[in-house]
């Protein structure tokens, strides 16, 4: 593992140098101070800085969460919150959104350590993709933002339920529920630590504080390069790739509502926040492709499948894409049919 672990950081390396010196030539090639005045490099550098910005607070959410779970709440107290029957545990993992009012950002550390407490996968992928969507915050931004047409308030926040309901009900029929990834640093080595505890004294209060800002670390950090990584791309998507030239593509009815779903992905906004953007293409698109845009983005977005599969199997975070986007899909498709004339 050590030998393999090795590899691939001089594999890194090698990139990283090769990357240092494109940049450096790219540079020399320019009259000095030139570039720094670029139009779409001051756009990219405000993108990025505002994703960071934006995200971390909910990072930082989750991670205290996680950590807090953790420490201070016990396998047997999990595993007694979730009905045994799988619909009740679904519909108990979307009420929970309203409960704690996590952004998707904050979602993946809160569920990993949720599932090694003893969460079943089905209910796990449920607060996934329904958490970010059914909770208070995000439903009053969207009232806000389209108080004139109530019916696409309810129609995100139904939608959304129903998508979750039905992609959990899969993932408890089909999919085995071993789908974490086990490394050294969270699965296998939280198990030992909870081990040592239930063989030792139980600790103080403070030290478990302690133990909450080292999880909180940990997982923070563990995060965090993911969410950059997400910020570079989206960033460079939104300053190279003009929502015009996107808006002018969506026609019809089904492109309108892929290409708005593609752009909920893209952009992978904050769903407190996505309500207003939805808003701004209120005249270009329809009313099931604004639904798609507002369901799909914090269900599946770039920054959140780069954090999943630093937790998940690939091949989960990969079924667990499909099954939404046909589901969102198909769901925004009858919602223009039979309620958003």
């Amino acid at each position: 593992m050590r030998n393999k672990s090795s590899k691939w950081n001089s594999y890194i390396v090698l990139g990283l140098s090769l990357v240092t010196m494109l940049i450096l030539y790219f540079f020399s090639t320019q009259e000095p101070g030139a570039l720094l005045q670029n139009a779409k490099l001051q756009l990219f550098k405000m993108m990025f800085v505002s994703i960071i910005i934006e995200a971390i607070p909910f990072i930082l959410i989750g991670v205290i969460i996680s950590a807090l779970l953790e420490v201070f709440v016990s396998e047997g107290t999990i595993k007694r919150m979730i009905p045994r029957n799988p619909v009740l545990g679904i519909i108990t993992a979307s009420v929970i959104g309203i409960i704690f009012p996590i952004c998707e950002c904050g979602m993946v550390p809160a569920v990993r350590r949720l599932i090694q407490k003893g969460m079943p996968l089905y209910v796990a992928a449920t607060f996934i993709a329904v958490g970010p969507i059914l909770n208070p915050i995000v439903f009053w931004s969207t009232f806000t933002a389209f108080r004139n047409r109530p019916e696409l308030v309810y129609s995100r926040m139904g939608l959304a339920f129903l998508v979750a309901l039905v992609l959990g009900l899969i993932v408890y029929r089909f999919v085995h529920p071993d789908q974490l990834r086990h490394s050294s640093s969270s699965s296998h080595g939280g198990h030992v630590h909870a081990e040592g505890k239930t063989s030792a004294a139980r600790p103080s209060f403070r030290k478990r504080l302690m133990e909450v800002m080292h999880h909180s670390i940990s997982e923070f950090f563990d995060m965090g390069k993911y969410l950059m990584f997400g910020a570079l791309l989206v960033s460079l998507l939104q300053t190279f790739v003009p929502k015009e030239s996107l808006a002018a593509l969506g026609h019809g009815q089904g492109s309108a509502n892929l290409l708005m779903m593609g752009l909920g992905f893209l952009l992978s906004l904050c769903s407190t926040s996505d309500a207003f953007v939805a808003q701004s293409f209120t005249t270009s698109f329809s009313g099931g492709a604004l639904v798609a845009f507002m369901v799909l983005g914090p269900m599946l977005n770039l920054k959140g499948v780069l954090m999943m599969t630093a937790v998940f199997k690939s091949r989960f975070v990969f079924v667990y894409s499909v099954m939404v986007i046909i589901f969102v899909y198909a769901g925004t498709w009858l919602l223009e049919k039979l309620l958003l004339q």
